[in-house]
C-alpha cells in the first residue's frame, strides 16, 4: 500500500505525517512499543508488565499493522491493528471472539474486517493522526473486498465502571444493530449497576465510530486484563456518514 501523505497538525513543530502497513519485524515492535507506554505504562496495568516493554500477543502474527510515522522523527506515533478474513481463517478465530459469542456474524466472516489495538502517542491526538488511520483502514478494506468492520471499543473501570455504565444506558435505539447481529458476551459487565445521575464521558474512539455509523452490538463485556468494559461494534461500509466517506474517497484514490 502507498504512503498517503497529509500535513501533520496546525502545530508548527508538527511534521508531515505517512501511513503505512508495517513490513518488518522492527515495525512491529515499534507498535508493540507504543501499544505499552499508550495501555499498560499509562494506565498502570501491573498484571500486564514486562521487562521487553512490548505489548503483544499470538494475534500480532496474524494481523496487518497500520502504522502512522512521524516523517520529521521518524517516530510511529499511531497504529491500528487489522485481522482480514483470511488471516483469520488462517488463526482460527478472531480477537473478540475472545470475549464475544460473534455466532450471529457467521454469515459475515468472508466480508468483515477486525480492527482493535487503536493508539495514539499522547503528544498526537488533535485529530490528524485518527483521521489518518481512519483513511488507511478505509483503503485496507477496499484491497481486502471487505464490506464491514468489526471491533472493541474499551472503557477504563478506574472509577468503578460508573462511566461504561452511564455510556451504554446514554445510547439510543439508533445506536444498537439490529437483532440479527447482536453479539452476546462471555462475561458480560453488569451495566445495571450504576451510579445514579452520572454524566457519562465518550472516549474520542467510540464517538468516532457512532459517528461513522456503526452499531453497538449488546451490552459490553468485561476485561480484567485491562480493566475495562469493552464494548463490540460493527460498522457496514454502505452506513458511512457522508462526511467520513467524502473523506475517506479522497484518501483511497492516493493510495
Amino acid at each position: 500500500m502507498r504512503l498517503l501523505t497529509i500535513p501533520g497538525d496546525a502545530n508548527p513543530q508538527l511534521s508531515k505525517l505517512t501511513v503505512s502497513l508495517a513490513t518488518t519485524q522492527e515495525e512491529i515492535r515499534e507498535v508493540q512499543r507504543l501499544r505499552y507506554k499508550v495501555f499498560i505504562e499509562a494506565f498502570s496495568l501491573s498484571a500486564l508488565v514486562n521487562a521487553d516493554g512490548l505489548d503483544s500477543d499470538e494475534f500480532d502474527a496474524y494481523c496487518d499493522h497500520l502504522i502512522v510515522r512521524d516523517n520529521k522523527t521518524l517516530r510511529v506515533v499511531g497504529t491500528y491493528r487489522v485481522m482480514s478474513p483470511h488471516a483469520a481463517r488462517r488463526m482460527g478465530t478472531y480477537y473478540s471472539e475472545k470475549e464475544f459469542d460473534l455466532s450471529r456474524l457467521n454469515h459475515l466472516r468472508g466480508c468483515i474486517a477486525e480492527a482493535g489495538r487503536a493508539c495514539i502517542h499522547p503528544d498526537y491526538r488533535s485529530g490528524s493522526v485518527i483521521m489518518l488511520l481512519w483513511a488507511g483502514l478505509a483503503a485496507y478494506m477496499r484491497r481486502e473486498r471487505c464490506e464491514y468492520l468489526m471491533g472493541c471499543v474499551s472503557v477504563s473501570l478506574a472509577d468503578g465502571g460508573h462511566n461504561a455504565a452511564a455510556l451504554y444506558h446514554a445510547l439510543n435505539d439508533d445506536n444498537f444493530a439490529p437483532a440479527e447481529y447482536r453479539v452476546t458476551p462471555h462475561t458480560p459487565f453488569p451495566v445495571y449497576e450504576r451510579e445514579a445521575g452520572h454524566v457519562p464521558q465518550m472516549p474520542p474512539l467510540l464517538k468516532g465510530y457512532l459517528r461513522s455509523g456503526a452499531w453497538v452490538c449488546g451490552e459490553p463485556a468485561w476485561d480484567p486484563d485491562f480493566h475495562s468494559a469493552d464494548f463490540f461494534l460493527l460498522l457496514p461500509l454502505a452506513r458511512l456518514d457522508s462526511r467520513y466517506a467524502r473523506h475517506y474517497r479522497k484518501e483511497m484514490r492516493s493510495v
